[in-house]
């Protein structure tokens, strides 16, 4: 495992980000935040999806006091997302807001960021430094220069609970800013690809931008930004976490890619395993947690990975099934159970997803 960067601990409601704490991951409400009603609906659909934090926009009056009424409904913290107004601030702060979000870009004035300082430290939250690349308060500095600039400005109050994030729609961009501010602070660091696209190619930006700078042991907490629902944008960011070792839980399937040598259905077969497994789990992403959490959202990723394979043919089925917890390698209209790199029993093809759910289930009762 790689070793990861050493941060200061910074805490956002009850979850903990940097300092070794377990990756978070976060998404966006995409509701106008003064609809209660749909932005809890929908905040609960990404609290099931296993999102840590999420965000809401902030962006007149209305928004910032319909914070209280939210929070009450929710369990993950909740971050209020500030642009050009630091008054918003202050109203979501009262409101009861976990973390703010501050952009340099449009908020630049010491004495409004003052006021915005002095009362997250009277209610003990972070504020997260928030850099885009299209909206630089000084276009011709990089990214890391223009945080620097504004961390002073804050650390000249003496106020360190701050989280960092150095977004840019170019991968290498973002890459670049991240690895040139680790070496200069010990703040957490958001990480992120703003403005990804839809999914289909932002979820790639977002795995080559995240993974490399996880894989240097670079980043504390994540979020994935995708046009489209944000339950997607958390099942993204859980699999980053997962193929990296970085998040152990769940339901893992290993399934491959077929070729003229199998001899079932495996499309058919893995896309029905793949949606008893969300029926049985509740989770819309296929990503199967056990973990529990708190009342206020508290982050605990302990739980173990279940590894299922699902293998088309005997070439490399058995090596696969053999990492895997249960496993099946496929011949003719039928597959060898594996456990742990045991054959156990041949079973039918029409037999493949309902054995698996019973393997499944005397594993889980096992661990319970």
């Amino acid at each position: 495992m790689f070793e990861r960067r050493k941060t200061r601990l910074i805490k956002v409601g009850g979850v903990k980000i940097g300092s070794g704490a377990p990756i978070s991951v976060q998404s966006m409400a995409k509701t106008d935040t003064r609809d209660i009603v749909a932005t809890v609906r929908q905040i609960k659909k990404l609290e099931k999806a296993g999102c840590d934090i999420v965000r809401v926009a902030v962006k007149d009056a209305a928004a910032a006091k319909a914070i209280r009424a939210i929070k009450e409904k929710i369990r993950i913290p909740l971050v209020a997302d500030i642009h050009f107004h630091y008054n918003l601030a202050i109203e979501a702060i009262n409101a009861g807001a976990d973390k703010i979000r501050l952009n340099p870009g449009n908020i630049k004035k010491k004495e409004d960021i003052a006021q915005v300082i002095k009362l997250a430290r009277q209610k003990k939250i972070p504020i997260r430094i928030g850099i885009n690349s299209g909206s630089l308060p000084d276009p011709r500095r990089s990214m890391a220069s223009s945080a620097l600039e504004y961390i002073k400005i804050f650390e000249s109050m003496d106020f360190r609970d701050i989280i960092i994030s150095l977004k840019s729609s170019d991968v290498a961009m973002m890459i670049g800013a991240y690895r040139d501010m680790a070496g200069i602070c010990d703040y957490p660091f958001h990480l992120g690809v703003t403005a990804a696209g839809p999914a289909s190619c932002g979820i790639i930006k977002s795995s080559v931008g995240i993974g490399a700078l996880l894989y240097e042991g670079i980043g504390d907490t994540i979020r994935v930004s995708l046009t489209g629902d944000p339950v997607e944008e958390v099942r993204a960011g859980i699999q980053i976490l997962r193929s990296l070792g970085l998040r152990k839980e769940g339901v893992e399937i290993i399934s491959c890619p077929t070729c003229g040598r199998c001899e079932v259905d495996l499309v058919k077969v893995v896309k029905e395993f793949e949606g008893k497994v969300q029926k049985l789990s509740g989770y819309p992403s296929g990503l199967t947690s056990w973990s529990k959490r708190g009342p206020r959202g508290d982050c605990h990723h302990t739980m173990r990975l279940l590894k299922v394979a699902i293998m088309g043919c005997v070439v490399n089925g058995p090596g696969e099934a053999k990492d895997a917890d249960i496993g099946i390698a496929a011949g003719k209209k039928s597959g060898m159970l594996f456990k742990k790199g045991k054959p156990i029993r041949k079973i039918a093809e029409k037999d493949f997803v309902k054995v698996l759910l019973n393997e499944m289930d005397k594993i889980l009762n096992t661990n319970a």
